[in-house]
This record gives structure tokens, sequence and C-alpha cells, in this order.
């Protein structure tokens, strides 16, 4: 294994224990809410009113995809989860060649399997962290979701810069 193949793995490793540790910690110490309207929401108050924001963290049982959705089909949605991760590892270590893109990819293929083993160990995926914005009840996640979302956001990001300066470079030397 290469140490770039290494730093993957661990990059991997970490979400997952870290993803796991915070939703033991959430198990053991906060019970299932089904959320206040007032704050702190059924959960543990972080912080209150601060620039319209408040932020707890709570305990809520999610059965499903991202928002809960498809949870009455949970078998198929983690038969789907597995084949989705597999593949990704797949293209991760046997095709990827572009660097930028190595890091979000681990950061996805994490936070996937964090929840993918609550699946099995909860028989449901925790979910923990909720803000209210400035009104606006945003979802309640977890690490493995923010693990995810990050991941995404910077393949975007990496593929919207590499796209424009490959497109400035084609522009100014002619290489159409």
């Amino acid at each position: 294994m290469t140490l770039r193949r290494g730093r993957l793995f661990l990059i991997i490793l970490f979400i997952i224990g870290f993803d796991a540790l915070s939703k033991y910690l959430i198990h053991l110490n906060i019970p299932p809410s089904y959320s206040s309207a007032f704050f702190p929401y059924g959960g543990i108050g972080v912080f209150r009113g601060w620039m319209g924001v408040d932020f707890s963290i709570v305990h809520v049982i999610n059965r499903g995809g991202a928002w809960g959705m498809l949870a009455s089909k949970h078998d198929y949605l983690l038969l789907m989860r597995i084949v989705i991760i597999t593949a990704l590892i797949i293209y991760l270590f046997a095709f990827n060649r572009i660097r930028g893109r190595m890091i979000p990819f681990a950061m996805i293929i994490g936070g996937a399997l964090g929840n993918v083993i609550d699946c099995f160990v909860y028989q449901h995926v925790i979910d923990m962290f909720y803000f209210n914005l400035w009104g606006y009840s945003f979802p309640v996640f977890n690490i493995a979701d923010a693990a995810i979302s990050l991941g995404v956001a910077f393949i975007f990001i990496h593929t919207l810069f590499s796209r424009r300066t490959q497109s400035i470079v084609e522009k100014n030397f002619n290489l159409n």
C-alpha cells in the first residue's frame, strides 16, 4: 500500500471512529427525542440566539436516508448504500488519478460507512446536531453526514475551479 493510500485509509478510519464515538456518547447520555418546539429542542442546549442561531445536541432516530427519506425502505436503502460505497472505494483506489479529489472521496466513504455501521449497531442512524437558523429548523445531522456533505462540496469546488483554469489556459494558449 502506498503512502497516499495509507493516508486515505487513515482519513476514512478517523471519520468512522469520530462519528461512532459521538453517536455512542449520544446513545448513552441523551434519550431519543422527537423535538420540542422550544430551546433546547429536546436535547442539550449549546448556544441560543447567537446572531439569530440556536444550536442543540439532540438524539434523533433516522431510519431513512437524508432527512429521513425512504424510511419505509430500510433494507433496500442499506443494500444501495453498500453498493454505492463499494463502487466509491473501487473508484478511489483503482481509477481516480486526480489528487484534488482523493481526500474528498475518502471523506464521503468514511461518512457513508459511519452511517451504514449505525444500521448494523443500532438498526437506525443516530443524528445529533440541531441548528435553528433565524427561525428555520435545519435538518438534524451527524458527523458522518457532515463528512459526506463537505466531501461533495470539495469535489464540486475542485471540479469548478479545475475546469475554469483549464478553460483559461486553453483560451490563452490557443489549445482548442
